[in-house]
């Protein structure tokens, strides 16, 4: 444990993941307190709450070509700073309009942040592959993983403080004065200019649309080509798929079989469990990340997640249910982490921004058609039991296909790697 919080020596690396931090937790605080305000002002209403998911993710299909590229094309620190300033300036637009009604507008201003978003991870992620080393990757991936966790087990509750507290408007003071905190903490890592822009100076002159189209297509192709990262881009894919059907199979299987009265009361409890099961796996998978090949911990984490989603199936009692649940959550983080570490170690640093630019539309698009496909097909022919089984056996399927291909492709890319190295070694 002491080697998975040693990677905080490199001051660039704790600016990074603090900053990381107050954007998130802000963002969550700010989103739930606006949720809980949407349903207490338009309780008759409800289709707010699902129009305001929607101006979350609607943005991805409309900037997903672009942000990959000013990533990798114009200075990746301005770039994370520039967001986060953006959106702190939104935040505080967004209460006025509050306190005038106008929903439109806030609508219209929800969208434009979410969009701006976008336009961070892929910069931020570029910058954390240049700032550590390649066996500092998985540790971080660890940490991030952690976050993740507690956040998806306290956020919500914070959010639902701070409008208790503060109110809406508050809880989005608050949001917009993380945003400022975050990107300070970003302008003030040092960090070289080959990290911040690994392709050389562009003018914002310089992004014709033709230009634009060339990079993304570029780094489409790079991504299909590479077939170690394409393969793992295939789990990204799976984890769209288990997110998707995750986030209504569990309220499906609590309204229609376990707690028909009290589903939404369980629910609080499930996610809990969840949350807690993750941030345990967190712990347990950084711990042991430096002791296995990062493809062993892959497969595994699928395969003992997948088996316990489909076991889901077998539950009678709330009791059975929860644990199945916390098992499942338990093992995850080991496959989250081995994407996550290995992904720095692979990709090009010159097309980090275009390939983190692809991910988390392909991402959106395989939960999308996942929803798309639970609606058709429930219940008409697939039961709720059956809906478990079948995105258990997804996921046991792709650990098997890992368990198969990831050992061959990694030594495959080792190779190559160590002969390019002995190439450059001889000139």
């Amino acid at each position: 444990m002491a080697n998975t919080f040693s990677v905080f020596k490199k001051m660039n690396f704790t600016r990074m993941f603090l900053a990381a931090f107050t954007s998130r937790m802000g963002s969550v605080i700010g989103m739930t307190a606006f949720s809980f305000y949407l349903l207490d002002r338009f309780s008759e209403q409800p289709f707010y709450v699902s129009l305001t998911e929607m101006m979350y993710s609607l943005p991805t299909l409309v900037v997903f070509f672009i942000v990959g590229v000013l990533a990798d094309r114009m200075d990746r620190q301005k770039i994370a700073a520039n967001c986060e300033w953006i959106n702190a300036g939104l935040s505080l637009i967004i209460i006025v309009t509050i306190m005038v009604g106008w929903m439109p507008l806030i609508f219209f201003l929800l969208f434009l942040r979410s969009a701006v978003s976008k336009f961070f991870f892929p910069a931020e992620q570029a910058l954390v592959q240049g700032i550590l080393s390649e066996k500092e990757y998985t540790t971080a991936a660890g940490l991030n993983q952690m976050m993740s966790s507690l956040f998806m087990l306290f956020g919500s509750g914070l959010g639902i403080v701070a409008y208790w507290m503060v109110g809406v408007e508050g809880a989005l003071l608050i949001d917009g004065i993380s945003y400022i905190v975050s990107g300070l903490l970003i302008l003030f890592c040092k960090i070289e200019r080959d990290v911040r822009l690994p392709n050389g100076m562009n003018k914002w002159t310089d992004l014709k649309p033709k230009m634009m189209i060339s990079d993304f297509v570029s780094g489409l192709l790079y991504s299909i080509r590479h077939r170690l990262l394409f393969a793992l881009i295939i789990g990204f894919f799976v984890l769209g798929i288990v997110n998707g059907a995750i986030s209504v199979s569990t309220m499906f299987i609590l309204k229609y079989k376990l707690a028909p009265v009290t589903y939404e009361h369980w629910s609080i409890w499930e996610g809990i469990v969840f949350g807690l099961g993750m941030i345990i796996g967190s712990i347990f998978a950084s711990a042991i990340a430096e002791k296995f090949k990062i493809y062993h911990l892959l497969a595994a984490g699928l395969l003992i997640s997948g088996i316990f989603i489909g076991a889901i199936a077998f539950a009678d009692t709330l009791l059975v249910y929860l644990v199945f649940v916390f098992l499942a959550a338990l093992f995850l983080p080991l496959a989250n982490i081995a994407i996550g570490g290995w992904m720095p170690k692979i990709v090009d640093p010159k097309m980090m921004g275009r390939v983190e630019g692809i991910i988390n539309p392909l991402m959106m698009v395989s939960q999308t058609l996942t929803l798309a496909g639970i609606s058709v097909f429930y219940p008409s022919v697939l039961s709720i039991e059956g809906l478990f089984f079948v995105v258990g056996a997804i996921i046991v399927l792709i650990a098997l296909y890992y368990t198969l291909v990831l050992p061959r492709l990694a030594d495959r890319f080792d190779h190559i790697q160590k002969n390019e190295a002995t190439q450059i070694g001889k000139v």
